[in-house]
């Protein structure tokens, strides 16, 4: 039993950052380069960031609703091939219609790719260490930040390539899903469908969003950010990414800082940090060392979060894991969704810096939804 979780923790980790790291959130670290080739502007960019958000609102009602039917090892193989073949598309996108279909796509697999493994953990993990390795799990999507920087190093402007090794990945880890990830159907004790819309998940739902909205402004913009303010280059940006990502490793003890701690003074504690986060790395003050810094802010910040919000879905649906983790997932990207363009939109009409701000203040105001208990039980 031990060493199935470790290799279904092993696997969960890899898979979650490919998914995420590589397929969704590396498209803003080659946005200035694409822009170059495709000739976007901040609020065409917004809008394709927009539709990664999409896919995975759209994916992972659909992965929720697959991995209580046919198991979470079918979704989770599902969740990687369809990771390369979006990346396929966009390392041969030739236009932007064609570069925002393979982004919606390739942003899909990560919404497919969480609720498997939230299952998964369920079958297999004792339900003490449930929390911890779903969040160990979570803290992937770090690990595919920090990897996509040195590529971005490497690659330079040769974003195609880099998206190509990137597809490769994905394959690779739909090979190791298929021999780490339990077949067997983790059915909900209580009825599908849609779950009943309780306090705590009311609560989820507006912290959830609007943390989200606000993360857009790193993710979707924040190599076009330091490039405006700082005049970074693509070494710049993918110094910030590898910040990002390395600070985001913190995220995998978002399980056991909440147990201790309860979830409103974590909540509260980085949703601070995520707000200076975006004002260092995007305000026109900035300097370098600041802008890393806030990097490192905003990359420990969301992925703890992330992990917030997944311990208090699971928490809030126990007899449903994966439904649980579906609802804070898919709030956040809705968020998401709705904050690239409006973060574009503001950008375009008015100045970085009012988006910035606006996006900073919409971070910490998450906080006011609170879940009202010293601490959530273990999962």
């Amino acid at each position: 039993m031990m060493r199935t979780s470790l290799y279904l923790g092993a696997t969960g980790f890899g898979l979650i950052a490919v998914c995420y790291g590589f397929a969704r959130f590396a498209f803003g670290l080659f946005l200035p380069q694409i822009d170059a080739e495709l000739s976007l502007s901040p609020t065409l960019s917004g809008f394709i960031s927009g539709g990664s958000f999409l896919g995975y609102c759209i994916a992972i009602i659909l992965s929720a609703y697959l991995t209580e039917r046919i198991g979470a090892r079918a979704v989770a193989i599902g969740a990687a091939l369809v990771a390369a073949i979006g990346m396929v598309g966009i390392a041969t996108a030739s236009s932007p219609v064609v570069l925002a279909s393979a982004v919606m796509l390739a942003g899909s697999s990560t919404g497919l790719a969480s609720p498997p493994m939230a299952a998964a953990v369920a079958s297999v993990v004792k339900p003490d260490r449930q929390s911890e390795t779903n969040t160990i799990i979570n803290a992937g999507t770090s690990a595919g930040v920090v990897l996509s920087g040195p590529v971005a190093l490497m690659m330079g402007g040769q974003w195609r390539i880099a998206f190509t090794g990137f597809a490769v990945a994905a394959f690779l880890m739909a090979l190791a899903a298929a021999f780490s990830v339990p077949a067997t159907r983790v059915a909900p004790t209580k009825a599908g469908g849609v779950p009943p819309l309780t306090s705590a998940l009311k609560r989820l739902i507006v912290a959830s969003f609007l943390m989200g909205a606000s993360s857009t402004a790193i993710w979707s913009f924040g190599a076009q950010l330091v490039k405006a303010q700082l005049g970074w280059s693509n070494t710049g940006a993918g110094l910030l990414w590898i910040a990002i990502g390395a600070a985001g490793i913190i995220g995998a003890s978002a399980g056991t800082l909440v147990q201790r701690f309860g979830i409103d003074l974590i909540h509260w504690l980085f949703l601070g940090a995520l707000s200076a986060g975006i004002l260092l790395v995007g305000c026109s003050a900035t300097t370098p060392t600041l802008a890393l810094f806030g990097g490192v802010l905003f990359g420990a910040s969301y992925i703890t979060l992330t992990g917030i919000y997944l311990v208090w879905g699971v928490s809030a649906l126990p007899d449903r894991p994966a439904t649980g983790l579906m609802v804070s997932f898919l709030v956040i990207a809705i968020g998401q969704t709705t904050g690239g363009p409006i973060f574009g939109l503001i950008m375009d009409y008015l100045t970085p810096d009012h988006a910035v701000i606006g996006f900073a203040c919409l971070a910490f105001a998450a906080g006011f939804a609170r879940i009202g208990n010293a601490k959530l039980r273990t999962v």
